[in-house]
């Protein structure tokens, strides 16, 4: 291991371990570590080469980790960050598949479900439809390059979007059906977004830690007659995914 790190601490400064050890990781793992898809050297094998405690490594690596060189995988280790991808999802009305395909990745989409409900109040407000009525919930897992990057529950008006019941929504696009079967023309989509942490159940389907950040999109999709036609929630993995705002100056 003394191969790998080069250095090693100096116990005669008054700088802390900690800080000392994160100096010495962010070295290594930008210059040094052979590949983004092997952990880096475990706690216990760090904290016996540099003969500090497991809190000293653990502190310095949580700080790597939320400065966003790190991250910790569920039963894999901590592995360097690879780079986010940089959607413009807040600012075009466009497919997940387009924009996948256009940053040269090979976009997929599992569904998780497909299924007829009777709506809530808050999906109903959204649709501007009273609750307890015919929806269409759609849950998807998508993912780039075989990794899964967000995970999306849609709620859509069943009198007006029947024709996606009979559909292959693992390569059919959502919105060219919603144009070019079921007749609509979509105008714009209003986006709310928030930090929120992974729980059990989305840290499972997106290969993340219990308590992960995650970036929270709420999404309400209109047709040009301002009818809305789409309410959808989107939980983007905090660790791959950045978006980007252009604001204009008045």
């Amino acid at each position: 291991m003394a191969d790998l790190f080069g250095k090693t601490l100096n116990k005669e400064v008054p700088i802390p371990y900690y800080y000392q050890l994160k100096e010495i990781l962010l070295d290594y793992i930008t210059n040094h570590h052979p590949d983004r898809n092997v952990p880096i050297p475990a706690e216990v094998d760090i904290s016996a080469h540099f003969n500090v405690s497991r809190p000293t490594v653990r502190q310095a690596i949580n700080e790597l980790v939320v400065e966003g060189y790190l991250v910790r995988q569920k039963g894999k280790g901590t592995f360097v960050m690879k780079p986010k991808i940089s959607q413009a999802f807040l600012q075009n009305l466009e497919s997940f598949n387009n924009e996948m395909t256009k940053k040269g990745l090979e976009p997929s989409t599992k569904v998780i479900g497909l299924e007829v409900i009777e709506c809530d109040e808050k999906a109903g407000d959204a649709l501007r439809i009273p609750a307890g009525s015919k929806v269409i919930k759609l849950r998807r897992l998508r993912y780039a390059n075989d990794e899964p990057i967000v995970y999306v529950i849609t709620y859509l008006p069943y009198d007006r979007c029947l024709p996606i019941m009979d559909k292959n929504l693992e390569f059919e696009s959502l919105y060219s059906i919603l144009r070019e079967v079921c007749g609509l023309s979509l105008l714009k989509a209003v986006r709310n977004l928030e930090a929120v942490l992974a729980g059990e159940y989305e840290a499972d389907l997106l290969d993340i830690e219990k308590g992960a950040p995650i970036q929270y999109i709420k999404s309400v999709t209109y047709l040009e007659d301002g009818s809305p036609i789409e309410y959808s929630l989107a939980k983007y993995r905090g660790d791959r995914s950045q978006f980007t705002f252009e604001l204009g100056i008045r």
